[in-house]
């Protein structure tokens, strides 16, 4: 997800002729005009921003803004760093699966659901398998049943050409 940040107007980029002025450490100054903000900014080494411009007076902060960019740019890392991504693993069965191989299917769609992922589950029908649908959606039903105590069915199982799938998210 990309979005564009948009850059603050700062020092001769106001065009405002008053502002309301905050000093670089919170303290309101109150309305004054352009020339006497910009000069107070020069005074101590530090940027005029505008930070609000759509005020009835434009609202400008003293304060470094090459510091405050790079403060934003670390919040914005920090706060990309702490999102999980959801993926949906697929895990594939035929209807007349064995006892064994359900058993292993199913343990690695409850590690799946534990890690915080979604899985889709796919019945795929082959040759004559196709009249016999029913076989499919038992086999779905008995996994949904074996993982009720860890995942939610988020869709009921569908038929969809030859392949029949639900899909199961983890309970909260």
């Amino acid at each position: 997800m990309f979005y564009i940040k948009q850059e603050l107007p700062i020092n001769g980029q106001i065009r405002a002729k008053e502002v309301n002025l905050i000093s670089e450490d919170g303290e309101k100054l109150g309305i004054v005009p352009l020339a006497r903000a910009l000069d107070l900014a020069e005074e101590k080494k530090l940027d005029l921003v505008l930070v609000s411009p759509n005020a009835q007076v434009p609202v400008c902060k003293i304060m470094n803004y090459g510091k405050y960019k790079f403060e934003q740019a670390k919040k914005e890392k920090e706060a990309k760093k702490k999102q999980k991504v959801q993926e949906t693993k697929e895990i594939r069965i035929t209807p007349n699966i064995e006892e064994h191989d359900f058993g292993f299917k199913a343990k690695n769609a409850r590690k799946f659901l534990e890690d915080g992922n979604k899985v889709k589950i796919t019945v795929r029908f082959r040759g004559r398998e196709l009249n016999n649908t029913k076989m499919g959606e038992d086999v779905l039903k008995q996994f949904i049943s074996n993982l009720e105590d860890v995942a939610v069915v988020e869709k009921s199982p569908k038929l969809e050409g030859k392949n029949m799938f639900t899909i199961l998210a983890k309970k909260v």
